[in-house]
């Protein structure tokens, strides 16, 4: 599952270093090159809900198979692309099997993993994998661009999703879906799925066709009827997509909002130091994925040993309180880079920062969003969390990269220089980065409930529960 989790983090960030080599060799013009990016987030973004719920519905292994061979099948016409439809078209596709296989990834981990201590010990394996896979995404996106082509990041996938399906069938167990009745909820299904869809592209379109045109605030408001819609059905129908009393529980409530919060920041740190690092100090590609490398590193030590020791000492709330606090420092820290930046100085202690936090808080916030629900509904909460994760990602990067970029506008029409007037876009984004993680570090540590029971519907063996650990 680590290995999946790794195959499709590395697919949101090891094609943008190759960006510019797809776009020469295929001839993207630069508009219609974003939709190498866009159209991976569009059906990733809308698909998780869904995924999530049929696995519940028809099994979570079998869900999780058929995700990750149609993610394999979709990175080779990735990597046999020799035109630009065919691309944007696998893309799409991979989008589709990497929800799908996300969504049910957190349940079979509830399910294997029963014990307190086990199952925190799993969930930072995951966690380290899905934090950190995005700046090893860079590395390997530069080393195998530079030293063979771009057809090669999608072509990495062919051996690792047959080693995936493998160990699968060995591995995982089998069976029915625990939700029992194996009914869809056809109207929820399409309204929320048709609505996520619109408001992700609108949201990665927003910077290109402007946050108040007609089509940003159609496509929007769109979304929110068919979201107005998709509630009413969920209200009424029997068995619904998306039952609504799961947002009663108080801590997959406030966890799926500490999400959102928490992926617009470490958006924010991911892709806007790179391009200060890149842009302003003029760090190759590679270079850049090294910078990366000892926040890697750290979140390794703390997600594969250290967050689980945490979190069954202290519980939840307070390391995720921490860990966030502390990433909203490291990110507050960037606003003070410089033009003429020295790493040790200017780059490294943000990075040590942002290492420890991120590596403290993944762990607890996908314990928290999971910890509440019956195992009938875990594929479910496992879905939403996904989605609030993807969708506060891409509109913390819109917003922050629009931010940045107005900015850097208005000091160059003030008559500033070009790397300048960059870095102070980029300081802009930062701080506001750096807000957005404070503002989880708060919600997190007064909201969230520092003991974390299982779920009250007798399924105590079956989900085991953190109560013992979580005494605060």
């Amino acid at each position: 599952m680590t290995l999946s989790s790794l195959m499709i983090v590395l697919d949101t960030t090891i094609v943008n270093v190759a960006l510019p080599s797809i776009r020469a060799d295929l001839g993207f013009s630069q508009t219609s090159l974003a939709w190498v990016v866009n159209a991976y987030l569009l059906t990733f973004g809308g698909f998780l809900l869904l995924g999530g719920r049929l696995g519940d519905l028809f099994g979570h292994r079998r869900l999780f198979l058929g995700g990750i061979a149609l993610f394999t099948v979709a990175s080779l016409a990735c990597g046999l692309s020799t035109t630009q439809g065919l691309l944007v078209g696998a893309r799409a596709v991979q989008g589709l099997g990497g929800a799908v296989a996300s969504a049910v990834a957190l349940s079979l981990m509830m399910t294997l993993f029963t014990e307190p201590a086990d199952r925190a010990k799993a969930m930072g394996v995951f966690g380290f994998v899905a934090a950190g896979g995005g700046s090893i995404g860079v590395l390997l996106g530069g080393i195998l661009t530079d030293v063979i082509n771009w057809h090669w990041i999608f072509l990495v996938n062919l051996p690792i999703g047959v080693l995936v399906v493998v160990l699968s069938l060995r591995l995982l167990p089998g069976g029915p879906g625990a939700a029992g009745s194996g009914q869809l909820d056809v109207a929820g299904a399409v309204t929320v799925t048709v609505a996520l869809m619109l408001a992700v592209y609108a949201i990665v379109n927003g910077n290109q066709k402007g946050w108040t045109s007609a089509q940003t605030l159609g496509l929007l408001g769109g979304a929110a009827v068919l979201f107005a819609i998709f509630l009413e059905v969920e209200s009424r129908v029997r068995a619904p997509l998306m039952p609504l009393r799961l947002f009663r529980l108080r801590n997959v409530a406030f966890a799926n909002v500490v999400g959102v919060l928490w992926a617009a920041a470490m958006f924010a740190w991911f892709f806007l130091s790179a391009l200060y690092l890149q842009l302003v100090l003029g760090y190759s590609p590679l270079q850049v994925g090294l910078a990366f490398l000892p926040a890697n590193l750290i979140m390794g030590a703390f997600s594969l040993g250290l967050s689980a020791k945490i979190v069954m000492r202290f519980g939840i709330r307070r390391p995720l309180a921490t860990g966030l606090l502390l990433a909203g420092v490291g990110l507050a820290l960037f606003v003070r880079a410089p033009v003429d930046g020295n790493f040790a100085v200017d780059v490294l202690p943000s990075m040590i920062l942002l290492g420890i936090g991120a590596g403290m808080a993944f762990n607890p916030v996908l314990l928290a969003a999971m910890s509440d629900v019956a195992p009938e509904e875990s594929g479910l909460a496992s879905g939403v969390v996904n989605t609030a994760f993807m969708m506060g990602g891409a509109l913390g990067l819109a917003v922050l990269a629009s931010l940045a970029a107005s900015r850097t506008a208005s000091l160059r029409a003030a008559g500033g220089g070009r790397l300048e007037a960059l870095t102070g876009g980029y300081h802009l984004a930062f701080l506001v980065g750096a807000l957005f993680a404070l503002a989880a570090a708060v919600i997190g540590a007064v909201f969230l409930r520092a003991d974390v029971h299982a779920p009250a519907h007798d399924h105590r063996e079956a989900t085991g529960t953190l109560a013992g650990a979580e005494a605060d």
